[in-house]
C-alpha cells in the first residue's frame, strides 16, 4: 500500500450509550461507575465476543463496536438489551442501566485499532434516535437483516440528524423477544394500559376509484369515519390516521404493513363516487395467515353513506370479534349529519387543517364555516373551526377577525353543547376552551368525557393529553401522550407526541427526561417551536446554560420579538409554579423582559 494513503473498509458499527448518564451520576458517581465496569465486564464483553464483534473506543457512558457481520451486529444489540434488563431486576428504579444502541453499515477510516468517519458518526445518531432500551438501524441495515431475522421493524421515516449531510432513513427494531425498557423505568413511565392486549387493526386508504382525481378527500374521509367508527369499540385496537395514511399512495405488502404497524387485522378498500351514487368495497385480512376473512361491496346514494360506513363497521367487528354483541354495534352507532353538502365540506377541510400551515389553516376555516352556514349544529365541523382558530392564535398567524379568540371560544362551547355524545368534536372543543379561553373545568371536563367516549383514538388522546399538561395534570397528560404514541406509531406529528410527554416531565419535576424527549421532538423537526418552550428550562434546571441559550437562539428565531411577558400571555399553563419555572428559564437563559 502507497505510504500516506488512507485506508478504508466497509464494516458494521455498533453504537452504545447510557440512557440519563449524568444523573446516574450525580446521584451516586462511585455506584455508577462500579455498575457500568460489571456491566461492561459481565454483559458487554460476552456478547460482543459471542457475536465475533470488536469493542475499538469506550466512553464514559458510552462504547464502540465493529461487526463484519451485519447479522451479528443487530443479534448482538438485541443480547444486550436483553441482558441490561434482566440485571436491573431488583434493582431500584433510580437505579436502573438502560441503553441506546444505534447500528450503521458504511465506510470507515482505518487508523489503528481504531475507526473513524461518516460511517461511525452515523451510527452515534442513530443511536441517539433509539428509544431507552430501544435500538435503531439504517436503511442499508435493515435491507441486510430484514429477511434473515425474526424480528419486527417500524419505519421511521427519512431523519435529518447532526453534522450528517443528507436525510437518513432509519427504522426502530421491535424484537418480540427484546422488550425496550421496563415499564417501570423512570426514562418511560409507561402504563400498561397502553399496550394492546386485544385484537388490533389498521384501516388503509381507501383507493380513489373515481374519474375524477379531486375525489381523493372523500375517500380519506370515507377512512377517517371508519377508523373513528371501529376506536369505539373498547374490544379493539385501533392504529390512529395518521399512522395509517403513511401508506397512501404506496404499493404495499399487507403483511409488511401489520409488521411495522404491529397489528394482526388490516383492513382495505376502495371508494367510487359518481354523481349521488357511492360505491364502497372492503376487505379484511389476517396479516398473520393472509387469509382474507371478510369482503364486501356496498352501494347506495349519498343519503345513505353514513348507513354504509356502519355496515363495514359492523361486518369488520363482527369478524374480527364475534362476541361482540350486536346491541353494542348498535350502540357505536353516530348520528349522521342532516345535511350531506356540509359534510361534504368538513371532508374537504380535513387535509387543510391536519397541514399546520397558515395558508392551509384558512383553507380549511373557510369550508368548515360554510359547513357550519349549512348546518349550525355540525359538533365536528364547530369544533375543527374552533381548532383552526387557535392553531392561528398560538402560532401567532395573521388574525382573520377582529376577536378570532371570542370566535374560537363561542365554537367550542357550541360544539361542546351539539356533540355531547362525539369524541372527537369534545376533544378538540375542550382542548380549545383550554389554551384560548383558559377555562379549565369546563375543558378538562370536555377532553375527560371524550375519552371515556373513545379511549381507543390516538387524536383524542393527543388533544386530551394537551388540554390535561396545560390544565395541570402533567401525570395524566403522559400517560394519554404515550396512549397516542402506541395507537400512532408512524404519526408524522410525534415530534409533537414527544414534546408534549417531554413537558409533561419538566412540569412533573424531572428535567433529565424531560430534555431527552425534547431533543428527540426538535430532532424529528426543528421548526417545531414548542420543543424548545421545553429544551430551554430544562437545560436551565440541569445548569447548562450555554445549551440553554442556544435553544433560545433557535426560538426566537421561529418567534421573532419573544419576551418574557408575551410568553407569559401565551402560555396557558394552569399551575403558578411551573408557570414561573418556565418563565424563569427564559429569563436566566437572556430573553428580555
Amino acid at each position: 500500500m502507497t505510504e500516506g494513503r488512507v485506508q478504508r473498509r466497509l464494516t458494521t458499527i455498533l453504537a452504545a450509550d447510557v440512557v440519563g448518564y449524568s444523573r446516574l451520576m450525580e446521584l451516586d458517581e462511585a455506584g455508577t461507575m462500579a455498575q457500568l465496569r460489571a456491566r461492561r465486564h459481565d454483559v458487554v464483553m460476552p456478547a460482543v465476543a459471542r457475536q465475533g464483534g470488536r469493542i475499538f473506543k469506550v466512553m464514559g457512558d458510552g462504547v464502540l463496536i465493529e461487526f463484519t457481520s451485519v447479522v451479528n451486529a443487530v443479534e448482538c444489540a438485541i443480547e444486550l438489551q436483553k441482558a441490561m434488563q434482566a440485571q436491573n431486576t431488583g434493582l431500584p428504579v433510580h437505579q436502573h442501566i438502560l441503553l441506546r444502541i444505534g447500528i450503521n453499515l458504511g465506510d470507515v477510516i482505518v487508523e489503528g485499532s481504531d475507526l473513524y468517519g461518516d460511517g461511525v458518526n452515523l451510527a452515534a445518531r442513530l443511536e441517539s434516535l433509539a428509544e431507552p432500551g430501544g435500538i435503531c438501524v439504517s436503511g442499508d441495515v435493515y435491507r441486510q437483516v430484514r429477511s434473515k431475522l425474526q424480528m419486527q421493524f417500524q419505519d421511521m421515516g427519512e431523519q435529518k440528524v447532526k453534522n450528517i449531510v443528507g436525510p437518513v432513513h432509519a427504522y426502530r427494531v421491535q424484537a418480540e423477544d427484546a422488550a425496550p425498557a421496563s415499564a417501570e423505568s423512570p426514562e418511560i413511565h409507561r402504563s400498561a394500559s397502553t399496550l394492546p392486549n386485544k385484537p388490533s387493526i389498521a384501516v388503509l386508504p381507501f383507493t380513489n376509484m373515481s374519474n375524477d382525481p379531486d375525489q381523493d378527500y372523500f375517500a380519506d374521509g370515507m377512512v377517517e369515519d371508519i377508523i373513528t367508527a371501529l376506536s369505539r369499540f373498547n374490544q379493539l385496537f385501533v392504529i390512529a390516521r395518521n399512522s395509517s395514511f403513511t401508506y397512501k399512495g404506496r404499493a404495499v405488502d399487507v403483511r409488511q404493513v401489520a409488521r411495522e404497524l404491529g397489528v394482526r387485522f388490516v383492513l382495505e378498500g376502495s371508494v367510487r363516487r359518481a354523481g349521488s351514487r357511492v360505491r364502497i368495497t372492503g376487505q379484511l385480512i389476517d396479516a398473520a395467515t393472509g387469509a382474507h376473512l371478510w369482503a364486501d361491496r356496498f352501494d347506495g346514494d349519498l343519503e345513505d353513506v353514513f348507513e354504509l360506513q356502519d355496515k363495514i363497521t359492523g361486518s369488520v367487528v363482527g369478524a374480527i370479534e364475534p362476541t361482540l354483541r350486536k346491541a353494542e354495534i348498535e350502540r357505536a352507532r353516530r348520528r349522521p349529519v342532516e345535511n350531506l353538502d356540509a359534510y361534504d365540506l368538513y371532508l374537504r377541510a380535513l387535509p387543510h387543517v391536519y397541514a399546520f400551515r397558515p395558508d392551509e389553516n384558512l383553507m380549511g376555516l373557510k369550508l368548515l364555516q360554510k359547513a357550519i352556514d349549512l348546518e349550525p349544529t355540525y359538533a365536528l365541523a364547530l369544533a375543527f373551526a374552533a381548532w383552526c382558530h387557535e392553531q392561528r392564535l398560538v402560532r401567532g398567524w395573521p388574525p382573520v377577525g377582529q376577536d378570532d379568540a371570542g370566535t374560537a371560544i363561542a365554537l367550542a362551547r357550541r360544539a361542546i353543547s351539539a356533540g355531547s355524545d362525539d369524541a372527537m368534536a369534545l376533544a378538540a372543543a375542550g382542548f380549545v376552551l383550554v389554551m384560548v379561553a383558559r377555562d379549565y373545568d369546563a375543558g378538562l371536563d370536555a377532553v375527560r368525557r371524550a375519552s371515556e367516549l373513545n379511549p381507543g383514538s390516538g387524536f383524542v388522546e393527543f388533544l386530551s393529553s394537551t388540554a390535561l399538561l396545560f390544565g395541570g395534570d402533567p401525570e395524566g397528560a403522559l400517560i394519554r401522550a404515550e396512549r397516542a404514541m402506541v395507537l400512532s406509531p408512524m404519526d408524522p406529528g410525534a415530534f409533537m407526541f414527544l414534546a408534549i410527554a417531554g413537558i409533561a416531565h419538566l412540569y412533573a419535576g424531572r428535567p433529565e427526561q424531560a430534555l431527552e424527549l425534547g431533543k428527540r421532538s426538535a430532532a424529528l423537526n426543528p421548526n417545531w417551536d414548542s420543543a424548545y418552550w421545553l429544551l430551554i428550562p430544562a437545560y436551565v434546571q440541569l445548569d447548562r446554560m450555554e445549551d440553554a441559550r442556544a435553544a433560545l437562539a433557535k426560538l426566537v428565531a421561529l418567534s421573532p420579538g419573544l419576551t418574557v411577558s408575551g410568553a407569559r400571555q401565551r402560555l396557558p399553563i394552569r399551575n403558578p409554579a411551573s408557570l414561573e419555572m418556565v418563565l424563569e428559564g427564559f429569563r436566566k437563559a437572556g430573553l428580555p423582559e
